[in-house]
């Protein structure tokens, strides 16, 4: 059975050439015109991942990527944005989308990516660990939770991969690059600020105090480590 991608955006010419090559890809495509009209599609359909504008009427791309993660809709998310200013790119990432991408793009890039972003939630489902303990920090991945003193603590799906995979290499030094390859799975060159984004959102949610790290450390010119601070 193919995977189904919803995909969002108010251009047809975009919509067409996004539609046309997602479906020759091998996909199963659906599309929706606004924000409003993406919502309702994704309550009551089951799509495997939304390619999502950011810049639509009615609703823009961050208000829908909020509303859904609100819902508890955990479908990976790939926007897309005219705008190359990093302040829209961030704000896409803190309100739950797995990736992006800036317009113009090749169809042959927005394909990579979202097969990127499949293998990484079929990888992430198919982990058998039934929870992980590091210091007072317990972790949950078939739950995508984690609790701390008896807090849980909810994340969105991007941020306990990489949680997750930080976890599995705990003390090692693992750099930018790499959490690049292992967490988003790119077989080519990224914006490694994806990553500083998404540490940043981790150390304020396990952090006793995210401005001094314990859990997650930054390891000056190679990378981050995440380790017991007991």
């Amino acid at each position: 059975m193919s995977q189904k991608i919803l995909i969002v955006d108010d251009e047809k010419p975009i919509v067409t050439l996004l539609n046309y090559n997602i479906g020759n890809a091998g996909f199963e495509t659906d599309v929706a015109y606004d924000g409003r009209e993406a919502i309702v599609k994704c309550e009551n359909n089951d799509y495997d991942l939304v390619v999502l504008d950011l810049m639509l009427p009615e609703m823009d791309g961050i208000e829908v990527c909020r509303t859904l993660r609100m819902n508890k809709i955990e479908t990976p998310i790939l926007m897309l944005t005219a705008k190359d200013e990093e302040f829209d790119k961030v704000l896409g990432l803190e309100m739950g989308a797995d990736d992006y991408l800036t317009k113009p793009f090749s169809p042959k890039e927005v394909i990579a990516r979202i097969k990127a972003i499949l293998r990484r939630s079929k990888k992430a489902a198919e982990d058998n660990f039934s929870s992980m303990k590091i210091g007072e920090l317990f972790i949950y991945p078939e739950r995508y939770e984690a609790e701390m003193n008896s807090k849980v603590i909810t994340f969105t799906r991007k941020e306990f991969e990489l949680l997750f995979h930080l976890a599995k290499n705990k003390a090692k030094v693992i750099s930018r690059d790499q959490l690049l390859s292992s967490v988003w799975d790119y077989d080519f060159v990224g914006d490694t600020r994806i990553v500083d984004v998404h540490i940043s959102h981790l150390r304020e949610k396990i952090e006793p105090d995210s401005k001094k790290p314990v859990y997650i450390k930054t390891v000056r010119g190679l990378g981050y480590k995440l380790e017991d601070p007991t």
